[in-house]
């Protein structure tokens, strides 16, 4: 060692450690706590660990050894504060200051070295990050979510565990101090620096598996020492000083109840290796569970005797996840609070209107101001004693009186007024508030925008809404980026931060659709802690002269949050420990049909009209399944509003069947779904009513009159809509107002005119067309795409001169001036982007990415306020397969009027065409109008593949107006020529025109080529040999020359004798991949009929042996391939939906953050600063933490094989069940991409048709399976296995490793002979939870009525045995296409 580094190491040795502030003794440890450089830098948390609680004096004791061992420390602890607590409370104790990082999957480099910023005068600087400011300060850095973080992210950071060592950005170099102390600092590069001896690393995660995330990665792992913090003993920790404040007079419920809590994390640990064959076990209670009691217990005084209702809300209360847990788990529960003697639990569903359901059955009864910030809320208790009085936070603005007085803009029913003093009473404990939808998948309202408004107006906040989006990262949600005029690079407080500093009420809506990124507002939501820029923090609370240096600030006292989620996810995908630990969960309970009855009175409509619908209504929501449901309509409050506020406007057109099936779009539906529906609109007395006529309309002066339309049944007044003036937005008038060169009237699209315009201009609703409209009204247009942005639809982003300029987009004109705006292709666009047009739609709101909101009255300066004339248009397929759309209709809720745009009516599209083309024979016109119409049927019925629409008949009667010389076989290929390899289609558009007398000589490929041969035939090829001797299959080349003439060579063209193409004399086709010479028709029959006899026989001996390589006799062949041509159709349908969802699997997306690839407009001013992840490019989209990896969907299919088939065979049962066999066998064998299903079939408990994991690959093999269904029906003994296969097939399906489970069955079992209950049915299949399950009944099945009531979504009822293979596809596409 050199003199000077010898002196540098001394000094070193000898510098002055920093004064101590006293000793602290922890069991055997003696530690000399040293005073703060940086006070601001220690913790301000208001949570800090109970010192004598012995489980947090063991891990702090823990904490201390490693901290003097110089050793980094890793917390594995379940989801919630309690590791962050203790963290915290450590560095509290030994008095170290310490940053912090909140990891989630946006995470990247700069997050964990350097960030850029450019300062005035365009100097670019670098700023640490919290990791760098804590290695060369000495202070503790506490990562929390590791198991958020993606995979490569948290290497970045292993050098520096190891060594101490890390490469900056600005160049410089952390080396450990050791190897500091050795350089000599004289002469070596200034931009070393020394680690300080002082820092350490804690590290937070779950332990993955059982929570969801990224197993953390070996060399990241072996650098920490454990800690395993006890789930018990972290639930017992977190409420050790709440428990104090519980009243000794109490009951003994609590307490009770803790008991619970306790002994089910004991059992969930117990039973964690069989939890991933089966999910019925109750799961652990939150890490908050208890904190929430006891407070509840202490503030609130619960009877000793709690209803069951009271009881059951209190669970869901302190354990959300219940709410999509399996029914098991809840029966488990009611089992535990029975024997412990709390009493009976209440169903899940909760719905009791007689029942006060505020918690523990108290009530707000009212509130008063105490000061600005401050008011007093009255409860009163369930038996009526002393009003409980408690302060709670509040704003600044005047209180809206409660008990509410005037005219109220809503209904304050007792179920209204339960809900809001659930909400005051979790305010009151001091916790923000999560509104849980319901768990059914289809309920009445639950009135959660109206909760939130008066919320905050009767405690006079001042509210902010935040609506989320899914392309908001972690970041986001607590700054942003901004640019001074200067170019100068700066940040800014995100909405969310704003209203903590300002005590506002922060609504967060849809924070479901961001999944796990909401995660990191857990601190904030806890603590009332976050870390912003450049080393900025919020905290709970601070001193004066903190505050004033800048770098921290405090969170204001009022400040709180509710949160609500979009509804359109299922609950099991966002509800899980860490939402639940950040909030006080409020179940929401729907209205009940008597107060929904209530608001649609308050319509006007007919009492009588009300009944009926809400009947109806009643039995749809019930018979949704929750697969259905994402895809379907809802039928919410808001739906049967509009129905009856129409019907209340227009008493004359109260066609209540057209409402519905709009509302449902009904027209759409597939086969199944549609059979319910009018199941179901029958049974509730809604009958459908002949079809209008609906008169061309006229403009008068300033309306657009739409005369009487009439039909056999009523009529239907004249309607007036008034035209637009143009002085209202003369700029609009002129270059936004569509020109169109032709309309042809007809009855159906003057109608439908109508009821746009009524829904448009008179009621003031946005609109989704599924098809296209276009208004007079200026209007902006937008089209959506695959990779359309939600900041694309707010504006367009430029660079001019360094400065970022934001365009607004035309959806931002439309808003600000009143116009329609049209949003074409909705369905193409991701479901994320087309979500923000349902906070738009319906409250008028929006948060723009730049800091600016949409609102419908202005509030602030920036606020750009709704035009009362905006409306929205989305324009979009119809839904399911082959348009390829994504399920956009359940993103936007009930805000929107739905209207499908269906094909007019035979009349109506006759006089469409005989407008286009007069010239045209008018019985022509109608041969081709009913021939059309059958196709389309035949799409609907699933025979068909694509919808023919009036589209393409307009180009075809087009075509034949312009060329008459053309025939029409020449015109029909402009559309067929399409399907030219579809058999099917082709042969049944030569049956459907042969039908209605439409004479074609040939169609699909035979077509094709005569027409090349008609347009061709100077061109032709004669070969030099034309003698024939007799069939043969010839010499096959191994050099695959080609070969043309002659009768040597196999797979030659235009020779002779020899098998291959273009040729004659030939006993087979056989294709080498050359080029075809084809001989003149003159020559081929020429062939003597000896030879054409010896190829024929040539040919029936080649199927002969490939049928002997099958194992095949020709009546099975012909036995097989009649099946097969019985379900032909469906089978290239079935293949086609199987392979569009396997492909929509893959679909690829934008994956961001990426460091080459296409310019990120949304990350433009980092890309300014000089960051390397500011592009973006394509790529499969990352599953969402905890959602497993792509895995096949495992299927089983079920038949009943019973002699009942056999007997009553007459009805075709059997044939078609044997079809339906075929169909799914030869489907699945065509699917390209077969790993991405596994299937098998099954029967009674003992006759397996095929294996698992075995599915018949040939021909012979699927044909032995349906040879065997037949078989077993012919010898089976009377008796019925319905239960017990199905009970079988879905135990033994659960237990592969799977994306998801099916089974479905196919039955006629008579249930009420075999003494088949609905529990029987019931229980069969909710055998195991997480395998969906559906029942096709025919014959006698299909007779019980009572299935679709006990299964709705589940079970069908299929009458006529045709209609099976139709069914089975539905039921596949529904439960698949998930």
């Amino acid at each position: 060692m050199g003199p000077q580094r010898r002196l540098n190491h001394i000094l070193n040795e000898l510098s002055p450690a920093p004064p101590s502030i006293g000793t602290l003794r922890l069991g055997d440890i003696t530690f000399e706590v040293p005073a703060s450089h940086s006070p601001s830098r220690l913790s301000h948390s208001g949570e800090i660990l109970d010192m004598r609680n012995p489980v947090n004096v063991d891990n702090l004791h823990f904490l201390l050894q490693k901290y003097l061992l110089g050793q980094d420390v890793f917390l594995v602890s379940q989801p919630g504060p309690y590791a962050r607590h203790l963290a915290l409370t450590f560095a509290n104790l030994i008095n170290a200051e310490y940053e912090y990082i909140t990891l989630n999957r946006d995470v990247g480099e700069t997050e964990l070295k350097q960030g850029r910023e450019i300062r005035a005068g365009g100097n670019l600087v670098y700023v640490d990050s919290p990791a760098v400011r804590a290695v060369k300060c000495g202070r503790i850095l506490i990562l929390e979510g590791i198991e958020k973080a993606e995979r490569g992210i948290m290497p970045i950071l292993n050098n520096l565990l190891e060594n101490r060592e890390m490469n900056l950005d600005d160049g410089a170099h952390i080396i450990h101090p050791h190897r500091y102390a050795q350089l000599d600092t004289s002469n070596s590069d200034k931009n070393f620096i020394p680690a300080h001896k002082n820092f350490r690393v804690i590290a937070i995660a779950a332990p993955v598996p059982p929570y969801p995330g990224y197993p953390s990665d070996p060399p990241f792992r072996s650098r920490f020492q454990a800690r395993f913090c006890d789930p018990v003993g972290s639930l017992l920790a977190l409420s050790s000083r709440i428990i104090n404040k519980v009243p000794s007079s109490i009951s003994s419920i609590p307490f009770k109840i803790r008991d619970i809590i306790l002994s089910s994390q004991y059992a969930s640990e117990s039973h964690e290796s069989l939890q991933a064959v089966s999910k019925s076990a109750l799961p652990a209670f939150p890490q908050t569970a208890l904190v929430k009691l006891y407070s509840l217990v202490a503030l609130f005084p619960p009877l000793s005797n709690p209803s069951p209702g009271q009881l059951a809300r209190l669970f869901f209360t302190i354990h959300p996840s219940l709410a999509h847990a399996p029914f098991q788990a809840w029966a488990m529960l009611s089992r535990q609070t029975e024997e412990s003697g709390l009493g009976e639990l209440g169903s899940p569903s909760m719905i009791n209107s007689a029942e006060d359901i505020g918690l523990f059955g108290y009530q707000i009864i009212r509130i008063e101001r105490e000061n600005e910030y401050q008011v007093r809320v009255f409860f009163e208790g369930p038996q009526s004693t002393s009003p409980i009085v408690i302060s709670v936070p509040a704003g600044p603005l005047e209180l809206r009186p409660f008990p509410f007085t005037g005219k109220l803009e809503f209904h304050p029913t007792r179920r209204f007024i339960g809900l809001l003093t659930c909400f005051l009473q979790a305010h009151a404990l001091g916790w923000d508030i999560s509104f849980i939808p319901p768990a059914l998948p289809s309920t009445a309202s639950s009135s959660t925008s109206t909760l939130v408004k008066v919320f905050g107006q009767i405690l006079g906040y001042e509210t902010e809404a935040v609506h989320m989006y899914k392309e908001l990262g972690g970041r986001e949600l607590t700054m942003r980026r901004k640019i001074e005029a200067s170019g100068a690079t700066t940040w800014e407080p995100s909405p969310i931060i704003e209203a903590a500093w300002t005590g506002r009420l922060l609504h967060l809506a849809g924070l479901d659709v961001i999944g796990a990124t909401a995660g990191s507002l857990a601190r904030l939501a806890q603590d009332r802690e976050a870390e912003l820029w450049e080393g900025k923090r919020i905290v709970s609370n601070a001193s004066a002269e903190e505050v004033s240096s800048g770098e921290l600030s405090v969170t204001h006292p009022s400040f709180r949050i509710i949160s609500t989620a979009s509804k359109s996810l299922p609950l099991k995908d966002w509800l899980n420990d860490e939402h639940a630990n950040m909030f006080f969960p409020i179940p929401s309970q729907p209205m009940d049909a008597d107060e929904e009855n209530e608001i649609l009175l308050k319509t006007g409509c007919s009492p009588n009209i009300i009944k009926t619908l809400l009947s109806f209504a009643e039995k749809y929501r019930q018979s949704l399944s929750a697969d259905a449901v994402q895809k379907n309509r809802k039928l919410g409050t808001r739906a049967l509003l509009r129905i009856t506020t129409r019907l209340t406007r227009f008493p004359q057109g109260d066609d209540l069947y057209a409402l519905i099936s709009r509302s449902l779009l009904a027209e759409f539906l597939p086969a199944v779904e549609r059979i319910t529906l009018d199941t179901l609109l029958q049974e509730a007395g809604i009958i459908k009513r002949s079809a209008w006529f609906n008169p061309s309309p006229i403009v008068q002066d300033n309306v657009i009159l739409f005369p009487e339309a009439c039909s056999p049944d009523s009529t239907m007044g004249t309607t007036r809509i008034p035209r637009f003036n143009p002085l209202l937005d003369p700029d609009g008038v002129t270059s936004r107002v569509p020109h169109m060169d032709h309309f042809y009237d007809n009855s159906l699209q003057s109608g439908l005119m109508r009821d746009l315009a009524i829904d448009l201009e008179l009621l003031g609703e946005h609109l989704v067309l599924l098809g296209n409209q276009i208004l007079g009204r200026p209007r902006e247009y937008i089209q959506l795409h695959r990779d359309t942005t939600v900041n694309q639809l707010m504006f367009s982003t430029t660079l001019e001169r360094g400065v970022i300029k934001y365009t607004d987009s035309p959806l931002l004109r439309a808003i600000t001036y009143g116009r329609i705006i049209l949003i074409d292709e909705a369905d193409k666009a991701p479901e994320h982007v087309v979500a923000i047009f349902r906070s738009l739609a319906g409250q008028n709101e929006m948060t723009l990415s730049d800091g600016r909101r949409v609102r419908a009255v202005r509030e602030r300066e920036s606020d750009i306020v709704v035009h009362p004339m905006f409306r929205l248009i989305l324009l979009a397929n119809r839904p399911g397969y082959p348009f390829l759309g994504n399920h956009f209709l359940q993103v936007l809720g009930d805000n929107f009027s739905c209207h499908a745009v269906p094909n007019p009516d035979q009349e109506s599209e006759q006089k469409l065409l005989s407008q286009l083309a007069p010239e045209l024979d008018k019985d022509m016109i109608s041969r081709l109008v009913l021939a059309f119409q059958d196709l389309r049927r035949g799409y609907d019925a699933g025979t068909l593949s694509y919808p023919y629409s009036l589209r393409e008949l307009i180009n075809l009667v087009r075509h034949m107006r312009a060329y008459p010389n053309d025939d029409l076989g020449t015109s029909l290929r402009n559309i067929f020529d399409f399907d030219i390899y579809k058999h099917e289609t082709i042969e049944r558009l030569s049956e459907i025109l042969e039908l209605y007398g439409l004479t074609v000589k040939k169609l699909g490929l035979d077509a094709s080529r005569e027409a090349v041969t008609k347009k061709i035939h100077d061109i032709k090829f004669e070969p030099t040999g034309t003698d024939l001797d007799e069939p043969k299959e010839g010499e096959h080349d191994a050099n695959n020359n080609s070969h043309h003439g002659g009768n040597k060579w196999a797979g030659g063209s235009g020779g002779r004798d020899t098998a291959g193409q273009g040729g004659r004399g030939g006993y087979k086709r056989l294709s080498t991949g050359h080029n075809i010479k084809q001989i003149s028709d003159d020559l081929k029959n020429e062939v003597p009929e000896h030879i054409k006899d010896r190829a024929r026989e040539m040919a029936r001996e080649e199927l002969k042996r490939r049928l002997e390589e099958l194992n095949m006799s020709a009546s099975d062949a012909k036995g097989y391939g009649q099946l097969l041509n019985g379900v032909d159709a469906h089978i290239r349908s079935l293949h086609d939906l199987l392979e569009h969802l396997a492909a929509k699997e893959e679909e690829r997306v934008w994956v961001k953050r990426q460091t080459d690839g296409e310019l990120d407009d949304s990350r433009l001013t980092e890309g300014i600063t000089g960051e390397a992840t500011v592009y973006k490019r394509r790529g499969l989209e990352k599953p969402e933490i905890g959602r497993p990896q792509m895995k096949p969907k495992r299927v089983r299919f079920v038949f009943d094989i019973s002699g009942s088939m056999y007997r009553f065979q007459y009805d075709g049962r059997l044939q078609r069940s044997l079809e339906t066999a075929v169909m799914l066998m030869e489907s699945f064998d065509r699917v390209s991409r077969k790993e991405k299903y596994a299937w098998d079939s099954g029967e009674s408990p003992t006759i397996p048709l095929t294996e698992t994991d075995k599915p018949p690959t040939e021909l012979s093999d699927r044909w032995k399976v349906v040879e065997k269904m037949a078989m077993v029906t012919q010898y089976a003994f009377s008796g019925d296995y319905t239960i017990e296969a199905i009970e079988k097939s879905v135990l033994e399906v659960a237990t592969h490793d799977a994306d998801d489970w099916f089974v479905i069955a196919i039955t006629d079992a008579n249930f009420g002979r075999y003494h088949i209950t609905p529990d029987d049915l019931k229980r069969a299949m909710n055998k195991d939870p997480k395998v969906h399950t559906a029942l096709i009944c025919i014959g006698d099945g299909a007779d019980a009525v009572w299935l679709t009531k006990v299964l709705p979504g589940r079970a069908f009822r299929v009458a006529n045995a045709g209609d099976i293979p139709t069914v089975l596809r539905s039921i596949l596409s529904t439960m698949v296409d998930r």
